[in-house]
């Protein structure tokens, strides 16, 4: 058995847009339904929802089907969950809360073995078949897509470092955080935070490395793309649940 390609890296080696669903029901039953939706990959989130490492690992073996690839986001850069999420078998994290090149180093280290990193060894994780892929561990490295997420004025301040660490595949821009950050809590679509955003999407392209965020709204997207963003998430699962479930109700129900 061969080890699988990261066909979300390859794509965005070649400049692709990949355009993707954020997931935080925490079930594989969801998560399975939206990954044969079209999407080139989905966002299965640790940080802002009731997902744990069992969730994640059924949640993996649920889009085994589906055409979208998966992307974990951990909790944060503590190193003993990133070991275990990439034992799953997650070939692509998102790290949040990265301030500065020396936290970015350590974060992409946690994805590293030894003696680039500090990964934890295991012989025979999903992540390597079960021993069925017997290199797994000298060729899983060129496979993993680490993306960092700015989400402060002070990693704002240091983003062209950050960006120049080595291991740092992506930095997606948290635009919730950010915007708190920046004195506009609860207001990610304030037009100034806008400008900054859009600002950021061409500094992370001039440094070379893919550029990510998330918006629910479509006209900001189409923004954000044009832009240069490359791994765009446009929604959530709970969002279109939410949103989709009033709609109907109202339909039949004027003021629900």
């Amino acid at each position: 058995m061969d080890i699988l390609t990261n066909r979300f890296k390859a794509a965005l080696a070649e400049n692709r847009q990949q355009i993707g669903l954020w997931c935080s029901l925490a079930s594989p039953i969801s998560t399975e339904i939206v990954a044969g939706s079209g999407f080139d990959w989905l966002l299965l989130d640790m940080e802002h929802s009731a997902n744990d490492l069992r969730d994640i690992y059924g949640q993996l073996q649920a889009m085994g089907e589906g055409s979208a690839h998966a992307m974990v986001r951990v909790p944060s850069d503590e190193p003993i969950t990133i070991k275990r999420i990439l034992d799953t078998g997650a070939q692509s994290l998102m790290i949040p809360n990265i301030d500065d090149a020396d936290q970015a180093r350590r974060a992409v280290a946690a994805t590293r073995y030894a003696p680039r990193g500090v990964r934890g060894f295991s012989q025979a994780p999903r992540a390597a078949r079960f021993g069925r892929i017997p290199d797994y561990h000298a060729r899983c490295e060129a496979e993993i897509f680490v993306a960092v997420q700015i989400e402060s004025r002070r990693a704002l301040d240091n983003l062209e470092e950050i960006a120049g660490v080595e291991g740092v595949d992506g930095i997606f821009i948290g635009p919730g955080d950010l915007s708190t950050s920046l004195g506009y809590l609860g207001q990610q679509n304030h037009p100034d935070v806008v400008r900054v955003i859009e600002d950021t999407i061409r500094r992370i392209r001039h440094t070379g490395k893919a550029a990510g965020i998330l918006t629910a709204n479509p006209d900001l997207a189409r923004r954000y793309v044009a832009a240069g963003t490359r791994f765009t998430a446009v929604g959530s699962d709970m969002g279109l649940l939410a949103r989709s479930s009033e709609a109907l109700a109202a339909q039949f129900k004027p003021g629900a």
